[in-house]
Order: structure tokens, then sequence, then C-alpha cells
């Protein structure tokens, strides 16, 4: 026999006889508004322990969700746990706002769960999660065709504060990669240009911005209190000095490249793992000469490029700020858009690295500008 259901008005003339309403959906939910007087328990920690909520079997209990789906098989739950009276209330909590019964609105932070609903329900994520990332703190630097996806989708995630560092303008030739800028704002320093449109997208968000070249003198200063450090600079210089500072500081640092139809995307985090992690100088002890690397400027870009290996940084800063899944440590993926095919390398530490070998200590900041030009 399945289980019986009843109309929302039904539902409130027993709940007013002295049924018990149990509001089954998860607490960001029922955070934007729940039937006035429901008792408000997450399915599943009702059916890992019903006897906490309900401790009388016999009590007529009434099961509502967010449309009537859940409510049922919790209902199907309580009643192969003995209780012998249950019935589910047809078209859910959105049923009972519609015919304008009385609610209770609590007094929360509405927008963060309205904003973030997606977010938190994946178990992997959940409010713990969202506020992790609401409390985190990201170092860009460079707010051009990497770091344009990356903000984007870190701010709409809800990074708490993303610190910006990049000491170009707003370019019309940017436009065709560098979706955080504008025609408009063509002129303007691409700091303040990035934080307009961060700002717009996700007005929680702070954006901390300096229009400045980053160097030895201020990297510390400009990366020292972040969570995670995103390296979306185009030069070979800035590389190796943020891989330096990263591993000194102990950041994890998310490495990406662009060239041509070609992009390559890591996480380097031997300043926390030394002997087990690579840093970027492992990969690359010496700086190919600059024939063998033009800029985007010299060698051009697929404008789309920019936005896959940006996204997948974004991506790998979430889960490092998180603590889920398995980050690319140690690995190096390579994506070439013609073939549209991922092709992954195996990283390894290099015991004798110049910075992150283990019980070696830091040599200190170089002229990274002579290093690389191999002067």
């Amino acid at each position: 026999m399945g289980i019986p259901t009843i109309t929302p008005k039904e539902a409130l003339q027993r709940q007013q006889a002295g049924a018990v309403l149990v509001d089954v959906r998860e607490a960001h939910e029922r955070a934007t508004g729940f039937a006035m007087g429901a008792v408000g328990i997450a399915r599943a920690e009702l059916e890992a322990d019903p006897q906490a909520v309900l401790p009388d079997t016999d009590t007529e209990v009434l099961l509502i969700c967010q449309s009537g789906a859940r409510s049922l098989k919790a209902a199907e739950a309580l009643r192969a746990a003995g209780y012998g009276h249950l019935v589910s209330v047809e078209g859910g909590t959105t049923r009972w706002i519609a015919e304008g019964l009385p609610i209770t609105r609590p007094d929360v932070d509405s927008d963060f769960y309205d904003r973030y609903s997606r977010h938190l329900r994946l178990p992997e994520v959940g409010e713990a999660g969202q506020r992790r990332l609401e409390a985190a703190r990201v170092a860009m630097v460079g707010a051009g065709g990497l770091g344009s996806p990356a903000a984007y989708y870190l701010a709409a995630a809800g990074v708490g504060t993303l610190v910006l560092a990049d000491d170009d303008v707003v370019d019309r030739s940017n436009l065709q990669r560098q979706i955080l800028h504008t025609e408009a704002r063509i002129g303007v320093p691409k700091v303040e240009s990035a934080r307009a449109a961060l700002s717009a997208l996700n007005p929680r968000v702070k954006i901390e911005a300096f229009a400045e070249r980053i160097t030895a003198a201020n990297v510390e200063r400009l990366i020292a209190e972040a969570d995670v450090v995103v390296d979306g600079a185009d030069n070979f210089p800035v590389r190796y000095l943020l891989n330096d500072a990263c591993v000194k500081l102990r950041k994890p640092l998310v490495y990406g490249a662009v060239h041509r139809f070609e992009g390559q995307v890591s996480v380097y985090d031997a300043g926390r793992h030394r002997g087990q992690a690579p840093c970027y100088r492992c990969l690359f002890p010496e700086p190919p000469p600059p024939e063998a690397a033009p800029n985007c400027a010299e060698a051009g870009v697929l404008g789309v490029l920019p936005g896959v290996i940006g996204l997948l940084q974004a991506t790998e800063a979430i889960k490092l700020i998180l603590g889920i899944g398995e980050p690319l440590a140690g690995r190096l993926l390579n994506f070439d858009a013609l073939a549209m095919r991922f092709r992954e390398t195996r990283l390894r530490p290099d015991p004798d690295c110049v910075v992150c070998a283990p019980g070696r200590e830091f040599p200190g900041y170089i002229d990274y500008a002579r290093f690389c030009a191999g002067t």
C-alpha cells in the first residue's frame, strides 16, 4: 500500500489538530522559508535517527519537502522503521506557499542561500564548504586572458577575497579573449576594469586591486595572506618569481599557460609538500630562449583557449580551498584545441631542485628578467 497524500490545506488543518509536520528539506532550502510550525530536519538525518525527532511511533506525521518527492521517500523509510500514521504533503512547500498558507522566514542571509543554492546541494560542498570559500583569499597575478575566466568563476563561486595584481591597461586587442573587460573600459587599468566586472557579478566578493607589476620587492606583500595563488602571467620572469615565492611561503600555485592553440595547467605545491610534489623549476630548471617562447602579442592565440585553461585553473583553486578531489599536483595537463585532446604528463620533484629540494634553504630572489634572458 502506498503512502497517502494530502493537500497543503488539509495538512494545515491536521497540524492544528495535533499532527506533527516535518520538513525534510536541507537546511539551506528551509532558510528561504518553510511551513509555519514545521519541524525542520534533513531527510537523511531523519531516516538515520527518527526517534530523536519522533519518539512516539503512533504520532500522526505529516511529511513535506519542496515538491513532494522526497517526503514520500522519507515516509516510506519511516514506515519501515515502525511508524504507522504517515502522510505526504502533495506539492510540498512550493504549493504551500502558492496557496498563501502561513510560513516562517528565518532571520538569515537569504542572498547567501539563494546565490549559492546549487553549491549547497552538493554534499562535497554544502554550507560548511561554501563558508570556507567565502572565508578564502585567492591572489591572482594577471587580469588578462587567463585571469579573466579564472577570476569570473572564482567570484561567482563565492571566494571571499580576490587579490588582483596587473600593471597593464585595457587595450582593444585584449577584448578577443580577456572577457573581464569591455570596449567602454579601453584605457582603464585592468585591475579596475576587473573590479567593476566582478563586483557587478557578485557584490559579496571583496576585490583588492593592485595596479602594479609584480616583482621580488612586492610579491610577498601581494600573496602572503593568500590561501591559493593563481598564475595568470604571460612571461617567464613572473612565473619563476611566483614559483619561488610560493615555495618559500608554502602556498599552492595554480599554473596556467597558453600558446597559439595549446595550453597547460598544473598545481605546484612543493612549498607544503617538499620532496613529494614538484615546483615549476623541477619541470623547467632553465627557461627557454626568448625566441622559443613568444608571447601572445608575437605568436597570437585562439581567443577561447585562455577561457579553457583559466576555467581549469579556477576549478583547481576551488578544489584546493575545499580540500576535495585530486588536485593536479604532480601532473601537467596539456590541451590541444585543434585536436580537442587532453594529455596528462606525470611530474616528479627534482631531489636537486635549487628551490624546493628537501632541507634546502631558500636561496633568495634573483634577477628573473636577466635569468630568463640568459644573460
